[in-house]
């Protein structure tokens, strides 16, 4: 998946089970090989969420190599050099994080916790699809920037606003519409 002019993209959050991993399947999945994405936490639950797990299959991409690890492995010798880092919580966004190799260009984009929603199976699948969808709508986003036209400075500046461009995307569309790009349609 890392082509020779692939950039790594790294997601970010606290437990590395759900949010980080969906990003990290999904940026995989829509980014043709232009990049490849990888998912860490910096207190891994030990196990990705099922219903992480269920959404990405559900969505025929690949889970097998998903798994919740430390961002320590990314800090490492030898592991791969990131140009882009993402949170996706706020509680990493805040916290001290390792010293990457390189110069990574880094956002946050915070999207709720899925896996602290309490009910019922069906409010559990909702909390997950939710975060699905504004992840997703993030990283198109993100794929849709002229990123080889951009200077180091805007390019900071277009990660910061993407949260709020496409936040406003997704309350602009309705019920039913949103369920659609939920589905990937």
């Amino acid at each position: 998946m890392n082509e020779p002019h692939s950039r790594n993209v790294l997601f970010l959050c606290t437990g590395n089970s759900a949010r980080s991993v969906l990003a990290e399947a999904t940026l995989n999945a829509l980014s043709g090989g232009r990049f490849a994405a990888y998912s860490a936490g910096s207190h891994p639950a030990g196990r990705v969420n099922p219903y992480a797990l269920e959404l990405i299959d559900g969505n025929g991409w690949p889970t097998e190599g998903l798994r919740s690890k430390s961002w320590d492995e990314f800090a490492a010798p030898g592991a791969p050099e990131m140009h882009f880092i993402f949170t996706v919580c706020d509680a990493a966004a805040g916290e001290a994080c390792p010293v990457w190799l390189g110069h990574p260009t880094t956002a946050h984009w915070g999207v709720p916790d899925p896996a602290a929603v309490d009910g019922s199976d069906v409010q559990k699948r909702r909390a997950f699809r939710d975060a699905y969808t504004a992840l997703r709508r993030r990283i198109e986003l993100f794929l849709a920037l002229p990123l080889d036209k951009l200077d180091a400075a805007r390019t900071r500046q277009e990660l910061a606003a993407i949260p709020q461009r496409a936040d406003a995307a997704l309350q602009g569309l309705g019920t039913s519409q949103r369920a659609s790009h939920a589905a990937g349609a």
